[in-house]
């Protein structure tokens, strides 16, 4: 499993809520790749809660639309945007968890839409949430003009 390099660190205006290392509201998401897998190991805090002790459901959409998004820098070295996810919640998540792991890999591509699958396990190894999510992904050079998108390259 090797690190995904995070392509707009350091840039001025990056401060995305799922990935940019500095919000200090946000996710602080890192990425690998293991395979054909884009994985995440997460670490929920109270601060993520729904009802008491257990994890929002508005944040474990959020991880599987953030992992999702990397599947598509990784694999298809452009970016795009979200059209419609499916999720469903099989088990609560506590948010007491050591950390949560998050799995996703593309299940289909037909042309420029891409239909990623997303699994949510809790520090059991515990499958809680599935996501399919649906991207609507950009040609490389408006990926590269209108949202800095470079490459998405492994560390050494």
């Amino acid at each position: 499993m090797k690190k995904i390099v995070n392509p707009w660190e350091g840039l001025a205006e990056y401060n995305c809520f799922g990935c940019c290392p500095t919000n200090e509201l946000g996710l602080k998401m890192e990425f690998y790749e293991d395979g054909d897998d884009i994985v995440s190991t997460w670490h929920p805090t109270q601060n993520h809660q729904g009802w008491i002790n257990t994890l929002h459901g508005g944040i474990q959409a959020t991880l599987a639309d953030e992992i999702s998004s990397w599947v598509i820098f990784r694999k298809f070295q452009t970016s795009g945007v979200t059209s419609k996810m499916e999720i469903k919640y099989l088990k609560p998540i506590n948010t007491t968890e050591d950390h949560l792991t998050l799995r996703a890999r593309v299940k289909e591509q037909k042309r420029n839409i891409v239909f990623i699958d997303v699994d949510i396990l809790n520090s059991a190894d515990e499958l809680c949430t599935k996501a399919t999510c649906v991207f609507f992904t950009f040609p490389k050079e408006k990926a590269h003009k209108e949202f800095h998108f470079e490459e998405c390259r492994l560390a050494n």
